[in-house]
């Protein structure tokens, strides 16, 4: 222990000795360390953010869509046909035993009125579960019940977005009395704020208002087929049966649509894990990818380290020559070279470690990204930074130790 002490303290006198080469011999494992730190914190941020806006979508969700329609050989979206009911709704909730809960709904966009304001948004007709299959907070007020749906009230939830193009700041929404196509409707609340939907285009969450079925149905969305519906939302009993869920609906709906078994779905499941897996994939790759990019520069730092150490020794035969003279090992002049080089790879890691913090959290700031920044992470590129130091200092150490006693005293 007092021998690695004095070693230690004889690498770092040696270092002082040259503090310009080392400081530039250092830069390597800084930005090396740094940008690790940096490209993989961005990475790691990316896919928490859409982890999160996936969750946002709702817990353990399912969206099962109407069919297609083709008028005139050119296919409508999914939704267009009129092939769900709220039947069918019902039917999943009752005869699934891996689903919790079920919610459905009709939506167009239309022009939302407040005295001089306008905006132009979705109007979703739903249940009141469709608050709870979303796992969505309510900001202020409530969501309407059951009671609602049953008398067809016009009451109405706004959207985070709606509410602030509506109402000026600090103006109160709850209360007040906002106009759909001629329509009046009083609010009641207003959502959380959501942001906009991970792989739904861009389409913000926030930009709708939520109104009870019956009076969407009755009031304002309308119907050629009463009772129809363009979406049906599904909540599974738990993460692990989305997959068994989603087979019991698509078995379900075949067999009350009279689907033959040669004949395709006349509807569309959307399965949010298959999507956060996806999600989730690709995140990972984005992650290891700008890891990898920025372990190049530690590898970089690391030769740098190797050619001043290579350099140091020829520098320093002659000293190596006096120490073997009198008395010092093989091993003893190995490990000062590699404790020389380890002190190096640490001090410049170390450094690195702040640089690091500092510029994910500037990134964060200034550009607006998500950053998370994880200590596992930070403690892995330390490490590296140390093995560094050791394999790129083992080949400089060794030729120091082999050096002959001899030679070395007359090297000039």
């Amino acid at each position: 222990m007092r021998l690695l002490l004095e070693i230690l303290r004889t690498a770092l006198g040696t270092i002082r000795q040259n503090k310009m080469r080392s400081g530039l011999t250092m830069l390597g494992v800084t930005i090396g360390v740094g940008s690790v730190i940096i490209m993989v914190s961005i990475g790691m941020g990316a896919r928490a953010q859409v982890k999160e806006r996936i969750e946002g979508l709702g817990t353990n969700m399912l969206f099962v869509f109407a069919g297609t329609t083709t008028s005139g050989g050119a296919r409508s979206g999914a939704g267009s046909s009129f092939t769900l009911t709220v039947d069918d709704a019902k039917a999943i909730v009752r005869e699934s035993p891996d689903v919790a809960m079920t919610s459905y709904g009709k939506r167009e966009t239309n022009q939302v009125i407040f005295g001089n304001q306008n905006w132009n948004t979705v109007i979703a007709g739903v249940t009141p579960e469709y608050q709870l299959i979303r796992n969505w907070p309510i900001e202020e007020g409530t969501f309407f019940d059951q009671r609602d749906m049953e008398r067809a009230a016009t009451v109405c939830v706004l959207g985070y977005k709606v509410a602030e193009n509506l109402f000026v700041r600090g103006e109160d929404p709850l209360g007040q009395t906002v106009t759909i196509k001629g329509v009046p409707f009083k609010v009641i609340g207003v959502m959380s704020a959501r942001g906009a939907i991970a792989g739904g285009g861009g389409r913000d969450q926030d930009d709708q208002i939520f109104i009870p079925y019956t009076t969407a149905e009755w009031k304002i969305v309308g119907s050629v087929l009463p009772g129809y519906v363009s979406i049906i939302y599904v909540s599974a009993t738990d993460f692990d049966t989305i997959g068994d869920a989603e087979e019991q609906i698509k078995s379900l709906l075949r067999q009350r649509h009279n689907i033959q078994p040669d004949q395709p779905d006349d509807f569309i499941i959307m399965n949010l894990r298959d999507i956060a897996a996806m999600r989730e994939q690709m995140g990972k790759i984005l992650t290891y990818l700008l890891g990898s990019i920025a372990s190049v520069s530690l590898v970089v730092g690391g030769i740098g380290i190797m050619n001043i150490m290579l350099v140091s020794v020829t520098e320093r035969t002659r000293e190596v020559g006096i120490r073997m003279a009198v008395g010092a090992k093989q091993r003893d002049i190995m490990l000062q070279f590699l404790v020389e080089s380890v002190v190096l790879s640490c001090m410049g890691g170390l450094i690195g470690l702040c640089i690091g913090i500092i510029g994910a959290e500037a990134v964060a700031l200034v550009g607006d990204w998500p950053v998370l920044i994880s200590p596992l992470i930070v403690l892995i590129a330390f490490g590296f930074a140390m093995l560094v130091g050791v394999v790129f200092g083992i080949y400089p150490a060794n030729k120091a130790s082999k050096l002959n006693p001899i030679e070395a005293l007359r090297y000039e």
